[in-house]
């Protein structure tokens, strides 16, 4: 085979993390006596949260910092006397109960048991642990390696370095990152050396100038690239 082993990023690529965060986000609220949470506050913290995790890859912000700072600039726009503080570990506790698979992950990940797999996401540790192990995916993986728990976050490459040393793997030829983003998993697979596989079910158009090994639109089509691959190099 061409590849040993298969590095998954989690949210948006084996976990719906739309969803996610939309349950979290509305039950956050519903606990603050604010049922209108959704449609008053969500579009903003969005925006505000999708600005915040673009400093976080460039090294601009700390997760931490980030775990806060989304609510407490949330609350100074809407004008709410809530602590950023609890209520941003509050979501993340939210975060951890929700766990809302990808149509194909479970039949895709079955067909992989030739592989070592891993996950590399870039998020809060125990809002990720939490959700794998409440899935039916919680045995697939070798490890679960988190950008909080490494103080690295892709696409830096360290997180990469950290997962390979954690994996004791020594020649990255034989390693393929899986992903959705093209910021964070395939520029960090670059950036580090390692083969990437684009996941882009929706068939974004690559406006960047990042590019990847591979690109596929549905779980069906790794699995397939994989077998051809594997024939490839016999």
């Amino acid at each position: 085979m061409k590849y040993d082993v298969l590095l998954f990023d989690l949210d948006d690529t084996l976990l719906d993390f739309g969803m996610t965060e939309h349950n979290a986000f509305r039950f956050l609220f519903e606990e603050y006596g604010l049922p209108n949470g959704l449609s008053d506050y969500l579009d903003t913290y969005k925006a505000i949260s999708k600005s915040l995790w673009e400093d976080l890859e460039y090294g601009r912000i700390t997760l931490t910092e980030l775990k806060v700072e989304r609510f407490k600039r949330l609350f100074t726009e809407h004008s709410l006397d809530i602590d950023p503080i609890i209520c941003g570990q509050k979501y993340i506790e939210n975060l951890g109960k929700e766990v809302h698979l990808i149509e194909g992950v479970e039949e895709m990940l079955a067909s992989m048991k030739d592989f070592r797999i891993a996950l590399l996401t870039n998020g809060f540790k125990d809002a990720q642990h939490a959700r794998v192990n409440g899935s039916s995916l919680k045995n697939i993986f070798e490890a679960i390696i988190t950008s909080e728990e490494t103080g690295f976050q892709k696409p830096q490459k360290e997180i990469f370095a950290y997962a390979l040393e954690k994996l004791q793997i020594s020649d990255p030829s034989r390693v393929l990152m899986v992903g959705d983003s093209l910021s964070s998993d395939i520029q960090g697979g670059n950036n580090f050396g390692i083969d990437t596989c684009w996941f882009n079910p929706n068939r974004k158009q690559n406006q960047t100038n990042i590019e990847p090994t591979y690109e596929i639109h549905s779980w069906e089509q790794l699995a397939g690239l994989v077998k051809i691959l594997a024939v490839e190099t016999k």
